[in-house]
């Protein structure tokens, strides 16, 4: 089998395709012929070195495959069931905590840009029917992350008002996800024609970010204050979100796209708005497992801008910072 491993201290030229014997599962464990995988940010950064990691790491946090073989007293599974990865394999339900959090796919433990691999059988979920590998494969990073910020923590209702924040994978979701369950979305861009695709997906309004930066005062005037906030850049928007959220609204911390990893921001607008701040990373199993019943009801599709082959993942990575997709990048081997 092939996989893709990275070196220290990273870097896109410290990305090496393999060979490997085919793994064989152990007692609770199954093995998974995976077929694709999508960019994150967070891969990007480990990929670049930006987030260290051990010699030899399998990156990429998100996978989708189907059952080659199960071990000694797996239940849940059988040979020739389609399943997709968890951003955290050991945090199965219930809140965060350090233990259930501590494995992070990609990163802290082996990732899924490799045809074969053997895992727990509580470390992935089905896949959502009808779905390809290359669209399951978008959804446990990105898709999970907008459903736990907006219906998990957000609660999010019908007839609520959503701001999501450039046309990444995740805020594509967040727009996907909140005009299926009944919500308004708002979005912003710097590109007129990403903002004709966000209006075609169903955005009442786009404001151009780099035409206006006071973009968040613009859609408060507008809305009279949203609902919610999928904020990507932390530092880079956060003052800005604050702005555009209403009375008793509630602002998810996603990201730090761009310079976010430090800014300021304005506490008395902050809360005497009575806002709420959550900062998240992705979710849990029994999150994600509820995101694949609401897509499975709905019919839910991904965005997929663009696909790579697996000897391809370095330029993948590269059309990724040029900032020029829209939706997810996948990588299908």
């Amino acid at each position: 089998m092939k996989k893709i491993t990275l070196s220290p201290p990273g870097g896109l030229d410290r990305l090496a395709l393999i060979e490997a014997p085919d793994p064989t599962p152990a007692a609770g464990e199954i093995l998974v012929r995976w077929h694709a995988t999508s960019l994150n940010y967070h891969d990007y950064l480990v990929a670049v070195g930006g987030i260290p990691v051990p010699e030899g790491r399998v990156p990429m946090s998100d996978g989708a495959g189907v059952v080659e073989a199960v071990g000694e007293g797996v239940t849940n599974w059988q040979v020739g069931d389609k399943v997709m990865s968890l951003f955290f394999p050991n945090w199965i339900d219930g809140r965060p905590t350090r233990e259930r959090t501590s494995a992070i796919s990609g990163e802290t433990v082996d990732g899924y840009i490799a045809e074969k691999s053997c895992v727990k059988e509580s470390a992935v979920t089905a896949i959502p029917e009808g779905y390809s590998f290359a669209e399951a494969a978008t959804l446990p990073c990105a898709a999970v992350t907008a459903w736990r910020g907006l219906m998990v923590e957000g609660r999010l209702q019908a007839g609520h008002k959503v701001l999501i924040e450039g046309t990444g994978g995740m805020s594509l979701f967040g727009l996907q996800l909140a005009k299926a369950a009944g919500a308004q979305v708002y979005a912003t861009t710097s590109s007129a024609a990403k903002a004709e695709r966000l209006q075609a997906m169903g955005a009442e309004a786009v404001v151009n970010y780099k035409e206006d930066a006071r973009w968040g005062r613009t859609i408060f005037k507008m809305t009279g204050g949203v609902d919610h906030v999928l904020d990507v850049g932390g530092g880079s928007t956060m003052q800005n979100s604050i702005e555009a959220v209403g009375m008793d609204g509630h602002i998810v911390s996603i990201g730090i796209l761009g310079d976010g990893r430090k800014g300021e921001i304005t506490f008395p607008k902050f809360f005497f708005k009575h806002a709420r701040m959550t900062g998240i990373a992705v979710g849990s199993r029994a999150m994600q497992e509820e995101m694949v019943e609401f897509i499975n009801r709905v019919g839910l599709k991904p965005v997929i801008d663009r696909s790579f082959a697996m000897e391809e993942l370095a330029d993948a990575f590269r059309y990724q910072a040029s900032g020029a997709h829209f939706g997810k990048i996948v990588v299908e081997y």
